[in-house]
């Protein structure tokens, strides 16, 4: 046997998917939030100059059927496949916004008129609000460095004061140990010590100390509230957060009733002055479905056209522009017109790829939207992928950050996917819907009738709900439910 060594040459025919950018820009598009779509379609105006931005009204033009609407059916659907792909509207009109804004001319355009932004006698075009109007809010270590001005003269003391506000925590303590601050600063123990004495009492009160027990105290004492039964508490609030309020009677010297007053008094104060201060404004959810009542009997669902990035490609200007430019130059332009096509392509497939995997949500989640979340369904992301016909990760990355307004309120998409509980019947149950009967039935549970984990694990598998007890264990502590001797301590005390 020989072998020949050398060069050769060989012709082998393969298939690879290969991720080019568009590709891969397309896949991120799908996953992004709406505030991150907007911002990455921001980012292509200013970075192609054949994109510009689609300020026309949906409602210029004759009226059509929008391809970003869908009608789910009602209770009985037809088939599955066919709502999805409906595009059909109502027989009423959209929604439109009213415009309040009017021009207020009584002696035509002279020294009456009203005027606008920039001399306008109109304020259509004003799009400042009664926040831009209001001054900036003050910081906290603001608030606190002018409180310091106005309560010490004396620069060391101001010194020391400063530091304390410098090391301040975020909740508002002062966990620097006194003698280590006065070693840092070169100033008398003493001296530090009377400072921060004197800051406690600083607005908010409770700021500068060193834990709950001394930041409850303060403002105990600001409301002339520290008497000692209530030092006794604070001095035992382990026993508080245990529940156990037979021990925390027999300590405070106190009855049930005063007891339940002393707790409802701890409960009005603040425990961290400092966190609410400088909280910032949670911002408001801007939905990217939209869904309603449908005349007929089912549901109408749209995108949100505030959250939905429109784009053109102006084929004008790069036609002309094309006619004079360079071999260069153009090679830039073709370039630029391909991205330009590609992304107006990337996001109307985005839109249709959310509206119709939103649409299959919500027809199998229809018991949920009618009768509430006892009637949720187990559903996960096969589920949706098969009906709609696409792939398991294409489904989560359109869910993803992704918000439905509903008429029960507000939901993340992720929301409606939950595992299934096995039934004793055969049929399985929503995790969720399970979650939300524990929460019911605690809650309308009666002082000498506390359910124990055994007691609701027997109610709900009366009900069909085959679920074991260290699972209602672990969805409890979820809902942040005490166990069952803690809420019999809480509930025998007087209301």
């Amino acid at each position: 046997m020989s072998f020949a060594i050398g060069p050769r040459l060989d012709l082998r025919q393969s298939q690879s998917l290969v991720m080019t950018p568009q590709l891969r820009q397309a896949i991120k598009l799908l996953q992004f939030s709406n505030l991150e779509a907007a911002a990455f379609v921001e980012e292509e105006l200013e970075r192609n100059p054949l994109l510009e931005r689609d300020d026309r009204s949906e409602l210029d033009g004759p009226e059509r059927a929008a391809p970003d609407q869908i009608v789910i059916a009602g209770p009985e659907p037809a088939d599955a496949a066919a709502a999805v792909a409906s595009d059909m509207l109502p027989a009423e009109a959209p929604l439109e916004t009213p415009d309040y804004a009017e021009t207020y001319d009584p002696g035509g355009a002279g020294d009456g008129a009203m005027m606008g932004r920039g001399g306008n006698t109109a304020f259509e075009t004003d799009e400042r609000t009664i926040d831009d109007f209001a001054a900036p809010a003050c910081t906290l270590r603001e608030h606190l460095s002018e409180q310091l001005r106005l309560s010490f003269n004396d620069p060391a003391e101001r010194l020391i004061g400063a530091s304390m506000i410098a090391l301040l925590e975020p909740s508002g303590r002062l966990s620097v140990d006194t003698a280590a601050l006065a070693a840092a600063l070169g100033a008398d123990p003493a001296v530090v010590a009377s400072v921060r004495e004197r800051m406690l009492r600083f607005d908010p009160t409770g700021m500068f100390a060193r834990d709950l027990k001394e930041c409850l105290a303060v403002q105990l004492a600001e409301k002339n509230r520290l008497d000692p039964a209530m030092q006794a508490m604070l001095n035992n609030l382990e026993l508080l957060a245990r529940r156990d309020l037979k021990r925390l009677m027999t300590v405070c010297g106190v009855d049930a009733a005063d007891l339940t007053d002393m707790i409802a008094e701890i409960r009005r104060l603040d425990p961290k002055p400092g966190a609410s201060f400088d909280a910032v404004p949670p911002q408001p959810v801007v939905p990217d479905v939209l869904m309603r009542p449908d005349p007929e009997g089912g549901w109408l669902l749209e995108l949100n056209p505030e959250t939905m990035p429109r784009v053109l490609v102006n084929h004008g200007f790069s036609a002309q522009a094309m006619t004079r430019a360079s071999r260069e130059d153009r090679a830039f332009l073709t370039e630029k017109l391909q991205t330009a096509n590609w992304l107006v392509k990337s996001l109307q497939q985005r839109a249709q790829t959310i509206l119709k995997v939103a649409s299959e949500i919500v027809r199998q989640q229809d018991g949920f939207f009618r009768h509430g979340v006892g009637h949720l369904r187990p559903l996960i992301l096969r589920d949706i992928a098969a009906a709609v016909e696409m792939h398991e990760s294409t489904v989560s990355r359109v869910t993803a950050h992704k918000y439905i307004a509903t008429p029960r309120g507000i939901y993340e998409i992720k929301f409606f996917f939950t595992t299934a509980i096995a039934g004793t019947g055969g049929e399985s149950h929503s995790a969720e819907a399970v979650r939300h009967r524990i929460r019911s039935m605690v809650d309308t549970e009666r002082p000498e009738e506390i359910l124990s984990d055994d007691a609701i694990v027997a109610v709900l598998r009366r009900e069909g709900v085959d679920i074991a007890r260290r699972t209602v264990a672990k969805y409890r502590e979820a809902l942040r439910i005490p166990s069952s001797v803690q809420r019999k301590r809480e509930k025998a005390m007087p209301a």
